[in-house]
């Protein structure tokens, strides 16, 4: 199926493309160029950029590294494990994202819908045969409706920008790290060290995260019976873990399956950054397609 609109020039040489099947290696192929600049005209997330979002960013990134502990995540997640506010389906979620806008993107201030629908037909016109992938991308920032009211309304800190583990040593990998000073859990003895409360090789399951999107849409998928892929699910959980997929940090909490399924979110992740541009998609015309896909893996409601 052809895609339905136009893409801006990507470029990067190559590419890894695989089957879910096909875990033993990746085949490299040409595809996806990366555009020089976002659409302010700067580097892609390059946060010194005097870009007009720049304070804004710095600010939520402030926030989140003082807020995010190890024990407000474990309210968070037993605040919304029940998944008891709002039940829709994955397409009205979908629509939901017209009204919001992630405050902690230093590339782009469209709404979400956009961004989901540009990362979704970026992945489909090089992957055309993995209708999987098509369909993680389109749904892979669905938890930042946490941001409006009936999902309890959360602070922009609480719901985006990069994730990093609780109960261990903050990286200095992540994005805005020196503001981790202020976060209670740096000088805790028992949180502060490479290992904090963790076993190497735990497996990521095991890792508490930075409260947000990512975990939240990851319990919706999973508790809801999706039937996609676990690299899907890994995907949903970890696309915004970039001191991981992108600093190559924290590896050693890993297990062999998270090593497998790395792999296809360092696929999804040139998609999910690079695609973002100015140019709209035709929501109207690529909906058929989407939800024939939503149908396929997702059942009709979802608990929220």
């Amino acid at each position: 199926m052809t895609v339905l609109i136009e893409h801006p020039e990507f470029g990067i040489e190559e590419k890894e493309r695989r089957t879910v099947a096909d875990s033993d290696e990746l085949v490299l192929d040409e595809g996806f160029v990366v555009p020089a600049n976002n659409s302010y005209g700067y580097s892609f997330r390059d946060y010194d950029a005097e870009s007009e979002r720049k304070e804004r960013v710095e600010e939520l990134y402030r926030l989140s590294h003082i807020n995010q502990t190890y024990d407000f995540v474990k309210r968070m997640r037993e605040a919304y494990s029940s998944l008891d506010r709002v039940e829709m389906s994955i397409w009205e979620c979908c629509e939901l994202l017209n009204e919001v806008v992630d405050d902690s993107d230093p590339d782009l201030d469209a709404p979400q819908i956009q961004h989901l629908l540009q990362s979704a037909e970026a992945v489909r016109k090089d992957y055309p045969d993995q209708d999987w992938l098509h369909l993680t991308a389109l749904i892979h920032d669905l938890g930042k409706v946490l941001l409006l009211p009936s999902f309890g309304g959360l602070p922009q800190w609480a719901v985006v920008g990069d994730t990093f583990p609780l109960g261990c040593a903050f990286d200095p990998s992540v994005v805005h790290y020196e503001h981790f000073k202020s976060n209670p859990d740096h000088n805790n003895p028992a949180y502060n060290t490479k290992l904090g409360v963790y076993k190497e090789g735990c497996g990521l399951e095991n890792i508490l995260m930075s409260w947000g999107h990512d975990d939240y849409m990851y319990l919706v998928a999973k508790e809801n019976k999706t039937t996609l892929p676990s690299a899907a699910l890994f995907i949903i959980r970890y696309h915004s873990f970039y001191a991981l997929h992108t600093s190559g940090a924290y590896k050693y909490l890993m297990n062999e399956e998270d090593a497998e399924n790395l792999k296809w979110l360092q696929i999804f992740n040139k998609y999910d950054l690079y695609s973002k541009s100015t140019i709209r998609v035709d929501v109207d015309k690529v909906k058929p397609y989407y939800t024939s896909l939503i149908q396929k893996y997702f059942p009709p409601k979802l608990k929220w």
